[in-house]
């Protein structure tokens, strides 16, 4: 969705977006494919316009099943984020910055009067997603040797169980 600059009202505008999870997917460039399904996104959105200065304000809400990082199980983790962006006219070539703070990161570019609100909400669904999500706090993961979902069932592997290639590490005294 692109919102054109001149058509945002003086008092602003409000805009309510729900959309499945195949259009996130869609979004992706073919080579960037993630492999967790989202369940539905809902986004509010606020948007004010002050000259060429474009202020967005707004929450999203998705569902996503996401593997846990220990255990290997789908689970289904609500995303939430509010977030803010202001956005001035793109003054040409863009250099690249290697480190943004706190306040670079809600400001942004639009080029040709138009604002790509799309592309706005993949980023933030993506900030969102955990790094290691888990299922829940106490996993107990997959077992080392068997590879048995611990948190189903136990196993009879031993549970100091060396590798050999790193038994001569046990000798060692510092």
């Amino acid at each position: 969705m692109k919102v054109n600059v001149m058509t945002i009202p003086e008092d602003g505008m409000k805009l309510q977006i729900s959309k499945d999870g195949g259009w996130f997917h869609n979004l992706l460039p073919e080579k960037e494919k993630i492999d967790f399904p989202l369940q539905g996104v809902a986004v509010f959105l606020s948007i004010e316009r002050l000259r060429d200065t474009i202020s967005i304000a707004g929450n999203i809400e998705t569902i996503a099943d996401i593997e846990c990082c220990r255990c290997l199980e789908l689970n289904s983790h609500t995303l939430k984020n509010e977030f803010r962006y202001t956005l001035v006219p793109s003054a040409g070539k863009e250099k690249e910055e290697l480190e943004l703070s706190l306040e670079e990161l809600e400001f942004g570019y639009y080029k040709d009067d138009t604002v790509n609100i799309d592309q706005i909400i993949l980023e933030q669904i993506i900030l969102q997603i955990p790094i290691n999500a888990l299922c829940k706090d106490s996993c107990k993961g997959l077992c080392a040797h068997c590879g048995i979902n611990l948190n189903m069932a136990r196993c009879n592997c031993q549970i100091d169980f060396v590798d050999e290639r790193l038994a001569v590490l046990k000798n060692v005294k510092f």
